[in-house]
């Protein structure tokens, strides 16, 4: 069987209001914090997790904080993370909760096949709800603001946008492995839909072809990466070894302790990351008290009391 990448993993964008970020999505959206550690490059800046009740990957929207200016909007970018829900009901009651809270909310409209629901948070990050008809797994966060039923269940599809197909689709397919399925309409871009691993909604790139846009600069309310599922280290291995085998330059493995990681970028500069499920988030502190405490990495504890005072309060 040929080398499948199992879905998204997480998708991790930029703020430069961790405090307002943090309210957003755990008051509004009602995601769990399961992380509050720092950047490993940067320690000044915090790097945030929100995810689902277990931590599951797949179910992670995480944050670099960092004092930046708006991203300029534009193609070689990710443009929209999709995040899922269960039924038209949530749909309907997020279009509800969103608008009465002042966000900027569409109307729910079905796209590809699927009933949607177009929003943004306060700093323009472009965000997409999307009916997954209660597939597969959940695990829903008993200290959420929002009912079980309609909590948010992980992430969906991630929207990158391109000036042309022909450079990037070749390395989604021969060398990612993942399948062109269908394409669609939106906005006036045609949208191409690659599948990984087993496909559905939680396991989809789509790739919308822009060549009218302009080059877009990253910044606040933007997206710096998005990652892709690996089952384990020896499997990451295996796709380093693909990459070498491509000669497409990347980073290495990477060790962020609660995954290892593999960097690298397609030819429109976007950047791309290959991770492991685990050991995941509990691998330093109890599943029930997860992202209450500032958790550093073995290799950044010796420098908790420097890191600690460099950062600015969340609340």
């Amino acid at each position: 069987m040929s080398l499948a990448l199992k879905g998204i993993h997480h998708l991790t964008a930029i703020t430069a209001d961790a405090p307002g970020n943090l309210r957003f999505y755990t008051q509004l959206l009602g995601l769990r914090l399961v992380k509050k550690t720092v950047n490993q490059d940067d320690t000044s800046a915090y790097h945030l997790f929100y995810a689902d009740g277990k931590a599951t990957p797949g179910t992670d929207i995480t944050f670099f904080d960092w004092p930046a200016p708006r991203e300029r909007r534009g193609t070689h970018a990710i443009s929209r993370t999709s995040l899922r829900v269960a039924g038209a009901e949530s749909l309907t009651y997020w279009r509800e909760r969103l608008a009465e809270a002042g966000v900027s909310v569409g109307e729910i409209r079905d796209l590809d096949g699927r009933a949607s629901l177009d929003f943004e948070d306060p700093e323009g990050q472009r965000l997409r709800l999307v009916d997954d008809g209660g597939a597969g797994e959940a695990n829903p966060w008993d200290a959420s603001t929002v009912p079980a039923e309609h909590q948010i269940r992980g992430l969906g599809p991630i929207t990158i946008s391109v000036p042309d197909l022909s450079r990037t689709a070749p390395i989604l397919t021969t060398l990612m492995n993942m399948r062109e399925a269908r394409t669609y309409e939106d906005g006036g871009a045609t949208v191409h839909v690659f599948e990984m691993g087993e496909g559905g909604p939680a396991a989809e790139l789509h790739v919308a072809v822009e060549p009218g846009l302009p080059q877009a600069g990253q910044g606040a309310g933007g997206v710096h990466h998005v990652a892709f599922r690996a089952a384990d280290v020896e499997e990451l291995h295996q796709w380093t070894e693909r990459l070498k085998g491509f000669r497409l330059p990347s980073s290495g493995e990477v060790e962020r302790y609660y995954f290892r990681s593999l960097y690298f970028r397609e030819p429109n500069g976007i950047l791309f990351e290959i991770a492991t499920d685990g050991p995941g988030f509990a691998v330093d502190e109890p599943m029930e008290s997860l992202g209450e405490s500032l958790s550093l990495p073995p290799f950044l504890e010796g420098k908790r009391a420097a890191i600690e005072a460099n950062l600015k309060p969340l609340k």
